[in-house]
């Protein structure tokens, strides 16, 4: 399709660019023609960002100065940077939120693009979630936020908004589906909750790097995307795939020992949440082509 606002070469702003789904982004933008300059934290971070032939700004995300001249400097940003301790989820929340702040005064004026990353965990209500639910803050901790990010179209940013599925999975995952996969290594037994009918939607890491490529070359202001390849995968299933792939046994964990066995994911793991992509696809030309979730587990990335 004919893009509306992509230039020739973009220089893209990225913080995150050393982690998982932004490493990944990083290299999708350079192979696309893109000129990267990555926000790095430390030594090791700054390393990993120049070895994926991206430029290093350094700094972190709780420092507004930094973000709004890396900003400033660039023709768009893709904000991925997160702090995910969830012990401190309302400080996360805080530092993401002035984060995007400064990123969109870096922005203001321009029309370019500021993509940040939400999640599409809970949205829906029981039903399959599209990109035409609302953000309201009620559900994923990281929906408020989202419409900071938005309000910002009104100040002359290009805000988008990628929500991504609760596992981008792939291999070097060291997310959710790697923890799961540890405790039942710990355990001795691969579990789900209940009856492990619950949903989980799935992106392979590359499918989830090119969406943000896409949306950052393409996609008008306001736009709410969903980085969802699998509707949802059930807890079943994917526990089953685990016990597979570790010689162990699956069984049911009652929701009295959630927390006693899975910890501080249990209650993530046993949320029912199908997501569609359709709209993002259809606007986007994106098509997923990578593994899915249960072919990247019975490929082994996540048991060596």
């Amino acid at each position: 399709m004919t893009s509306r606002f992509v230039e020739v070469v973009m220089h893209v702003f990225v913080t995150g660019a050393s982690g998982w789904i932004g490493s990944a982004t990083v290299a999708e933008l350079i192979k696309a023609g893109h000129r990267v300059t990555g926000l790095a934290r430390s030594d090791a971070a700054a390393e990993r960002i120049t070895a994926l032939g991206a430029a290093v700004r350094r700094g972190t995300i709780d420092d507004p100065e930094v973000l709004r001249a890396g900003a400033a400097d660039s023709d768009g940003v893709v904000h991925l940077g997160y702090n995910h301790d969830f012990s401190r989820m309302a400080d996360a929340l805080e530092t993401d939120r002035r984060a995007i702040e400064a990123l969109g005064e870096g922005l203001e004026g321009t029309g370019r693009p500021l993509l940040i990353a939400s999640g599409v965990l809970g949205l829906g209500g029981g039903r399959v979630a599209t990109e035409h639910d609302v953000p309201d803050g009620a559900g994923h901790p990281r929906q408020a936020n989202a419409l900071v990010a938005l309000a910002l179209a009104d100040r002359g940013v290009r805000p988008l908004i990628a929500r991504f599925a609760p596992t981008v999975h792939g291999a070097g995952d060291h997310g959710f589906v790697a923890h799961l996969t540890q405790i039942a290594r710990t355990k001795g037994i691969a579990a789900y909750v209940g009856d492990g009918a619950n949903h989980w939607p799935a992106v392979h890491v590359l499918d989830a790097a090119t969406l943000v490529r896409l949306a950052v070359e393409d996609a008008p202001a306001g736009t709410i995307l969903h980085a969802t390849a699998e509707e949802g995968v059930t807890s079943r299933d994917i526990a089953e795939a685990i016990g597979r792939g570790l010689g162990v046994p699956v069984e049911s964990i009652p929701d009295s020992r959630v927390d006693e066995h899975f910890g501080w994911i249990g209650r993530l793991f046993a949320i029912d949440s199908r997501s569609s992509s359709e709209a993002t696809q259809q606007l986007l030309g994106w098509k997923p082509t990578h593994p899915t979730l249960l072919e990247d587990l019975a490929a082994g990335h996540y048991f060596a």
